[in-house]
């Protein structure tokens, strides 16, 4: 379409439609038939540790990404320290990687304040982690905390927000939080109330108890009278297919009494810690007694009935089934062979049982193993998308090593190569659900629309040519089509081409 942006000190100072008629004051970028949006914006990313790696953000950058939020799913690397550190980073290893030298984890300010010292490509914010607070209180063998573990937690919650912290991330399906009851994951919350500050979350099920789950935060968003975002809302397995997806999104949009909402990432199969197969009361007491126990035939033999018929968790092997579960990243040389390959087609290398043979990987690796999975159904991925309140997220894990999922480097693009060019979505649907929302979402002053007086985080690109260009065994290949992205006014993509320049920045919650 025809039209310009201008803008000058990093700021956007015009918005103007037909063609540029020479009297600017400041950069000016004209349409010329492509498209012009506000810079990309994903608030659900796991890049705590890879942001100090050395070339983080071209991944990001190569597909519009001019602003992530990481901390998400409860697993936030910040606050972390004290007695349960290492417990901590060994949990987190399988989806943030390993801990870099440059960082500082004992609070969210020193977090925040390691993460402005490194030259960011992008501009990052952070979550808190309600997973990580309630690990770093009491560790990972308490089921049921004391009053002295609250205080902890509830001490822990305002100084990372005071710290610059957004909102607060749960991680309901990941230890330590699947031990709180409904009564007291409130109670762990109780600074939150009428607070209006966001809690993301990972509910407690994504299978056949996902329905239940849903209803579990509304009543949580209810009594605590502050923002609920859903992350990555998903039914998994065919059992739940085209029923509990279309439940989902009709219960939110007539849920009073709370602000709830939802996100969801364009692909079928998601990734995390291969331990998410496991009932969640294997993980009391953290990943040495895990790692114990799966030697003992007794409590393989236990988990493994639990698991052949259990549909109180998210059982992913019965939902599924181990042909759709992907070992995608090891830390032992012995098993490099294995990753990329299925549960399934292990266990025929190995001459195992599939149950065996996920147990003895896992006790080997000291449960340090990255899985992809393929867990959803298309057609709800794209209900989920056309629902006007649907946020667009990545989710993205970054092990250290290994295969990651594709969507680090090309959830974005593909938005707009798979849904806007088949028509689910109008190309100004799809910006909206990666800009304006997700900024209203987390509040990000400045960011999310091309507006006098916004930050000039701004992208230029053909529909015609995005494309993703990564697979899931191929993942490490930079998205294709993005013409130009500019952040705070500079260009970081120009013709294509990545720049020198380095001008993201640190976003902290404004203090209301």
């Amino acid at each position: 379409a025809d039209g310009c942006v201008e803008f000058a000190d990093g700021k956007i100072t015009a918005v103007k439609e037909g063609p540029y008629n020479g009297q600017a004051t400041g950069t000016i970028i004209n349409a010329q038939g492509n498209y012009v949006s506000p810079g990309f914006i994903d608030i659900h990313r796991h890049a705590d540790a890879a942001l100090f790696r050395e070339g983080f953000g071209n991944a990001e950058l190569f597909q519009g990404l001019t602003t992530i939020v990481n901390g998400n799913c409860g697993l936030s690397i910040a606050p972390s320290g004290g007695a349960f550190q290492k417990e901590i980073f060994d949990y987190l290893i399988p989806v943030t990687g390993r801990p870099e030298e440059q960082m500082r984890t004992e609070s969210m300010g020193s977090y925040l304040q390691a993460v402005k010292e490194q030259r960011l490509a992008v501009n990052i914010g952070m979550l808190t982690g309600g997973g990580t607070m309630r690990a770093q209180a009491a560790g990972f063998g308490v089921q049921r905390l004391d009053d002295v573990h609250y205080r902890r937690i509830h001490a822990a919650i305002e100084q990372a927000l005071a710290d610059g912290a957004l909102g607060v991330s749960l991680g309901l399906g990941y230890a330590p939080e699947c031990f709180y009851t409904t009564e007291e994951l409130i109670r762990a919350l109780a600074p939150l109330q009428n607070s209006g500050i966001p809690i993301t979350v990972h509910m407690r099920q994504e299978g056949s108890g996902v329905e239940a789950a849903l209803e579990e935060m509304i009543a949580v968003g209810k009594v605590l009278h502050t923002p609920v975002e859903i992350s990555h809302l998903k039914s998994i397995g065919k059992a739940n297919w085209h029923r509990s997806t279309p439940n989902m999104l009709r219960r939110m949009a007539r849920a009073s009494g709370v602000e709830i909402f939802c996100d969801a990432y364009p692909y079928t199969a998601g990734s995390t810690q291969l331990i998410h197969i496991l009932p969640p009361e294997c993980q009391e007491g953290g990943l040495d007694t895990l790692s114990e126990n799966l030697r003992k035939p007794s409590f393989r033999a236990q988990i493994r009935r639990r698991m052949e018929t259990g549909s109180d968790f998210e059982n992913i092997s019965l939902l599924v089934g181990w042909e759709n579960i992907v070992a995608s990243s090891v830390t032992l040389p012995q098993h490099k062979c294995f990753e990329g390959k299925t549960i399934a087609q292990i266990a025929a290398m190995e001459q195992k049982d599939p149950f065996d043979c996920a147990f003895d990987l896992l006790a080997d690796e000291h449960c340090a193993v990255s899985m992809i999975d393929f867990i959803t159904a298309e057609e709800d991925i794209e209900a989920i998308l056309r629902d006007e309140t649907t946020c667009v997220i990545s989710d993205s894990t970054y092990p250290t090593q290994g295969l990651v999922h594709p969507r680090v480097y090309g959830t974005y693009v593909r938005l707009f190569e798979r849904y806007v060019r088949r028509g689910v979505l109008s190309p100004e649907q799809a910006v909206r659900k990666v800009t304006a929302l997700p900024a209203a979402r987390l509040r990000l002053p400045g960011k999310g629309m091309l507006v006098p007086g916004m930050d000039a985080d701004v992208n230029v690109f053909a529909l015609e040519g995005l494309h993703e260009a990564g697979t899931y065994g191929n993942p490490r290949q930079s998205a294709q089509g993005m013409e130009q992205v500019f952040l705070a006014g500079e260009p970081a993509i120009l013709h294509g081409e990545r720049t020198d320049n380095i001008c993201g920045k640190v976003l902290e919650r404004v203090k209301s």
